[in-house]
C-alpha cells in the first residue's frame, strides 16, 4: 500500500474525505451528508467515526490529516472566527478532537485558501510561482500564492479574503462581515440568483416566470442558466451581463492586489462558464493596469471540480505538518 495524507473537505451540504499520496494522486474517496440541526459534538464525533472508517478500508493509517473548513482557520484549532455554513464549529476545538482520536499530525486550513494549495499541487498553477485561486459557488473564496509560497498572516486571514472587498458602498446587500456591496454580495452564484429572483418578484416577464409564482426558492443557479440563460431569457441575460461585469471588476481588484500570472476559478458557477468566461476575460484585460500595456492575465476554469477542498486539505498537512509538530 502507498503512502498517503487524507484531505476531509466540511463543507455546508456534505463532507469528503480522500486518500491522497505525496504525488497528489487519489487513492480513494468519499462522500458523505453533512448533519444539518445537530449538535456539534455528534457531528464531529459522527465524522471522526466515519474517517476511522474511511482509514480501516484503506488498510493503512495516512501519514497525516488535512482538514478545510470555512471562515478563518487557526491550522491547530479549527474555525476561529465566522464559521458561515457549519454552526457551532466556531472556537470548536475540532484539530484537537482529531489528533487526541488519531495520534497523527492534523492541521485545518480556511478552504479557499485550499483551492490554491490543489492548484499547485495537481492543477493550472504548478507550473507558476504567482496566481489567485477564486472560487464562485454559495459565497466567494480565495487561496493566494505570492512567489511559489502560500502564506499565513497571524490573523489567518491572508489571501481567504477576495470576497470581502467592498466594491460597490452603495449596495444595499449586507455581508456578514457588517458592509455592503462586497464581492461575496454581488459575485456569488447566489447573487446572480438573488438578482433573478428580484427581477420575477417584480413581475418582469421571464421564462421562469411560472416556476417563480410556484415556488420562488425553486429559482436556482442551474434553473438561471438553464432555463434562461439557454433559452435566451431577456431577464436572465440582462443580470448575467451585470453579475459578469461585477465578477470582472473583483478579479481586478485581484490582479491589482496580488499580480498574478493566472487566475483559475472553481466552484458551482464555472459549470456555466461558457456563458461569462469570455466577457470577464475582455473586461479584465481591458480594465487591469499593469506593466507590460496591454498584456492580459489568463482566467482559467479549474480541472478538479470537485476534487480540489480534499486535494488542498491533503496537500496542506503534506506541506506544514513538520512545521507545527
Amino acid at each position: 500500500m502507498r503512502d498517503y495524507y487524507l484531505g476531509i473537505d466540511w463543507g455546508g451540504t456534505r463532507m469528503k474525505l480522500g486518500a491522497v499520496t505525496p504525488d497528489a494522486e487519489f487513492l480513494a474517496q468519499e462522500i458523505i451528508n453533512s448533519p444539518r440541526s445537530t449538535p456539534i459534538d455528534l457531528v464531529v464525533e459522527g465524522l471522526l467515526d466515519r474517517t476511522q472508517a474511511f482509514i480501516d478500508q484503506i488498510g493503512q493509517p495516512p501519514l497525516g490529516i488535512g482538514l478545510g473548513l470555512t471562515g478563518p482557520v487557526d491550522p491547530e484549532l479549527g474555525v476561529v472566527l465566522l464559521p458561515g455554513k457549519v454552526s457551532g464549529l466556531e472556537q470548536y476545538p475540532i484539530v484537537p478532537r482529531f489528533k487526541q482520536r488519531f495520534g497523527l499530525p492534523v492541521l485545518a486550513q480556511n478552504d479557499g485558501v485550499l483551492s490554491i494549495y490543489a492548484e499547485k499541487y495537481a492543477g493550472h498553477a504548478r507550473q507558476l510561482n504567482w496566481a489567485v485561486a477564486v472560487t464562485i459557488g454559495t459565497g466567494i473564496g480565495s487561496g493566494v500564492m505570492l512567489d511559489g509560497n502560500i502564506l499565513q498572516d497571524p490573523a489567518f486571514m491572508f489571501g481567504s479574503q477576495l470576497g470581502h472587498l467592498v466594491m460597490n458602498a452603495a449596495n444595499d446587500q449586507l455581508c456578514l462581515t457588517g458592509a455592503r456591496g462586497t464581492g461575496e454580495m454581488i459575485c456569488s452564484a447566489t447573487a446572480l440568483v438573488l438578482a433573478v429572483r428580484s427581477g420575477l418578484e417584480r413581475g418582469i416577464p421571464s421564462t421562469l416566470s411560472e416556476r417563480y409564482l410556484s415556488d420562488p426558492k425553486s429559482i436556482d443557479f442551474r434553473s438561471v442558466i438553464e432555463q434562461g440563460v439557454e433559452k435566451g431569457d431577456p431577464l436572465c441575460l440582462d443580470e448575467l451581463r451585470r453579475w459578469s461585469r461585477n465578477v470582472g471588476w473583483l478579479l481586478v481588484n485581484a490582479v491589482h492586489a496580488y499580480s498574478p500570472q493566472a487566475i483559475i476559478l472553481s466552484g458551482g458557477a464555472t459549470l456555466a462558464a461558457k456563458f461569462f468566461l469570455a466577457d470577464v476575460q475582455a473586461h479584465v484585460n481591458q480594465h487591469i493596469f499593469r506593466y507590460p500595456p496591454g498584456q492580459g492575465v489568463p482566467i482559467l476554469i479549474s480541472d478538479l471540480a470537485e476534487q480540489a477542498g480534499v486535494l488542498g486539505a491533503a496537500m496542506f498537512v503534506k506541506t506544514f505538518s513538520r512545521r507545527y509538530h
